[in-house]
């Protein structure tokens, strides 16, 4: 295994992700011309060093290959070439549905997420109190999770996260679509994790949020990232 810097967090070296996109029905120009797959690259040639205690935000279009970066930092998805080097525990809430089954309770899905993010039952016990109360999702931390909002999902995710005590969070633009009172509680949490000298990895439309948290703005743009901090926002 490739050794890191111990300050550092996250680095990726010469990463690139390709797709092929599969036309079930090709037309004859597109057989002519490409084949029956079309190549995509969603990222090119990406190399980016994160330390330890960063606060870095991710912008950029659509389809720039923001959450495709997310997912390749949180080991969701592997690099079609290039390397990725991750120092901590790493907890990601880029998918909801994902570590979550929809015919469990919540407090089931507690569980299993927790266990899924690399915690201990008797550490799930002991935060249990503390997730049920972040979630803010009453009696329904008992009732099948099909039942659940897309917010309370969210919250519920969120909280299992926020308590499994990473050492690198990554969160997608998601975490703006909370009601306020959910955006005001998450921004307290973040702020703590902060003061713990974690490091979080945030892309979101949610323009204020990271203009107030994040120390540092990258921008991607076609898949590709330039390596200058976007000047403003």
């Amino acid at each position: 295994m490739k050794k890191i810097n111990p300050e550092i967090a996250i680095q990726l070296t010469n990463v690139s992700k390709r797709y092929e996109i599969h036309h079930d029905k090709p037309t004859l120009i597109e057989k002519l011309t490409r084949g029956r797959n079309e190549i995509f690259w969603a990222l090119r040639d990406i190399n980016l060093t994160i330390r330890k205690g960063e606060r870095v935000g991710i912008v950029g279009p659509n389809g720039a290959g923001k959450t495709t970066l997310l997912k390749i930092i949180a080991g969701i998805t592997h690099p079609t070439t290039g390397t990725v080097v991750r120092n901590g525990k790493t907890v990601s809430l880029i998918d909801l549905e994902a570590g979550f089954h929809p015919d469990l309770t919540g407090l089931q899905n507690a569980y299993l997420n927790g266990m899924l993010l690399g915690m201990s039952k008797r550490q799930i016990e002991r935060a249990l109190p503390a997730i049920i109360a972040f979630a803010d999702i009453g009696q329904f931390i008992d009732v099948p999770l099909f039942t659940y909002s897309f917010g309370m999902k969210l919250r519920l995710g969120f909280s299992i996260a926020l308590h499994s005590n990473p050492d690198i969070l990554i969160l997608d633009e998601s975490l703006g679509v909370g009601d306020a009172k959910f955006k005001r509680k998450s921004q307290r949490a973040l702020q703590k994790l902060i003061s713990q000298h974690k490091t979080f990895i945030l892309v979101s439309h949610w323009m204020e949020f990271v203009r107030q948290n994040c120390d540092r703005v990258i921008e991607l743009e076609k898949g590709r990232y330039n390596g200058k901090k976007r000047s403003s926002l």
